[in-house]
């Protein structure tokens, strides 16, 4: 149970005990929510007996009822050919009150009606709240219940029937329009107020935790469209990282011109290559995986002849792409035996080739290119760019503007890393800056915007539960 339904339970006892405290001679009160047009669920929400000499109230719902919770709907208890008559029919469709002063003659008393049992005289009053307080300006496009006949009610009353208050009095204690009638209500008004306070609280209530979870929601959407969005940014690391591998491709070049008896990974590559073409139609009547495995190798080890990588990302190209893929190959099949010992020594030597361009000592050996300008493009070269690293594009873009430095279309290659820059140093903004917004929707912290003029025609449960 909510909290505005325990709200709602206290608000009824507290106008039964009024009412049962007021008038000496009722015995008994309930009080029934109507629920949401057009199916007006009829609920027992609160009923109380006065112990007999005292003026306490037991509470509870001892007795067996067709309204007790689900209760019943419009349709079960309204008036119609064949069906016996209820007083709640008759309280809700007309607006008005019933009054069983005398239960021998009472044409509404289901108990006569359905057992033969004489019932107490009761007074039922229906609590009345006006359209315009509960539905505002959509109150025009409210669907209406329908009588027997398929015409609609309450369509041109000012009011809607919240909820109906039933008191029971002693034998011969009742007199239609008498005081005690006046006073249920007179009380009933009251009762109309409290469940209206109650049905704009609950709404409130309702409104703030649709805006939570829609903020919630917002907050997610909202996450997860930036992380997309930075992520996309990546792209700019991989940019400027793949242009930094152009000036390495480029300084190896200027090592091979210096140093033409230094061993490099193109000629080992060709040459682990040529090792599978030789044996590869030996494997003629061979399983098809092993056919399909070599030219798996053959493409790797090409890819990495083509590729400028980094010593580190080139050693663990040919510690997980290549080496698998040979000692693979020579378990499937025995045609590689002879050339163990030459493909064993051909990828040691390939990992000493893959680390040339990054040593010193050798790059001091350039004696073709200044000194200063060998020792800043091995180091630029060999290293990786990263958003730890920003200012590292500065220094590569100022090395660029070097007249003496060999590289084809150099002027290319800084007037992107120049564009790309601008986005390098405006993505940990944006990332910041997203991440408050983020944090601010989250917490309630954004600005309200401003309110825009609407209604909604849904109606709380409170006073029309579901139907």
């Amino acid at each position: 149970m909510g909290v505005i339904d325990v709200l709602l339970e206290v608000t009824c006892k507290n106008v039964i005990n009024t009412i049962l405290s007021c008038i000496e001679h009722a015995t008994k009160g309930t009080i029934y929510r109507i629920g949401s047009m057009p199916n007006l669920q009829a609920v027992r929400i609160a009923s109380g007996v006065k112990r007999s000499g005292s003026d306490d109230i037991e509470w509870g719902l001892p007795t067996v009822s067709d309204y007790n919770y689900p209760g019943k709907s419009w349709m079960q208890y309204r008036d119609r050919p064949g069906h016996v008559l209820e007083a709640m029919g008759w309280c809700v469709e007309k607006q008005k009150s019933w009054t069983a002063d005398n239960p021998f003659e009472d044409l509404r008393s289901v108990g006569k009606q359905l057992r033969g049992e004489i019932e107490d005289s009761y007074h039922m009053e229906p609590v009345l709240v006006r359209k315009q307080d509960l539905y505002g300006n959509c109150a025009a496009v409210l669907e209406y219940p329908l009588d027997w006949r398929g015409e609609q009610v309450w369509q041109d009353s000012e009011y809607v029937v919240a909820a109906v208050i039933k008191i029971h009095f002693q034998r011969d204690a009742l007199r239609r329009g008498d005081r005690s009638t006046k006073i249920i209500k007179e009380l009933s008004r009251s009762l109309g107020t409290e469940l209206l306070t109650l049905h704009l609280r609950e709404n409130l209530l309702r409104a703030q935790r649709e805006f939570a979870q829609q903020r919630l929601q917002s907050c997610k959407i909202l996450a997860h469209e930036l992380r997309n969005t930075l992520i996309k940014f990546g792209f700019v690391m991989s940019a400027v990282n793949a242009e930094i591998g152009i000036l390495r491709e480029e300084w190896e070049i200027q090592l091979r011109k210096a140093l033409p008896g230094l061993e490099w990974k193109g000629p080992i590559l060709d040459r682990l290559n040529s090792l599978v073409r030789k044996r590869l139609p030996l494997l003629d009547g061979e399983d098809a995986e092993s056919v399909q495995l070599c030219n798996a190798l053959i493409a790797e080890q090409q890819e990495l002849k083509c590729l400028p990588l980094l010593p580190v990302q080139a050693e663990q190209w040919v510690k997980n792409r290549i080496k698998p893929k040979w000692l693979a190959v020579q378990a499937r099949s025995g045609v590689w035996d002879g050339d163990r010992e030459e493909i064993t020594g051909l990828l040691d030597r390939l990992n000493t080739a893959l680390r040339a361009g990054a040593n010193k000592d050798l790059a001091a050996r350039v004696s073709h290119l200044p000194r200063d300008l060998c020792e800043q493009w091995s180091s630029i070269a060999y290293t990786a760019f990263s958003a730890e690293n920003v200012s590292f594009l500065g220094e590569i873009l100022q090395f660029l503007d070097r007249p003496d430095l060999p590289v084809p279309h150099k002027h290319q290659i800084k007037k992107l890393l120049r564009s790309l820059k601008v986005l390098v140093e405006v993505v940990p903004e944006i990332e910041e800056r997203a991440n408050s917004i983020i944090y601010s929707l989250k917490n309630g912290g954004v600005p309200e915007a401003d309110m825009v003029d609407g209604c909604s025609c849904e109606i709380s449960p409170l006073l029309f539960g579901p139907s």
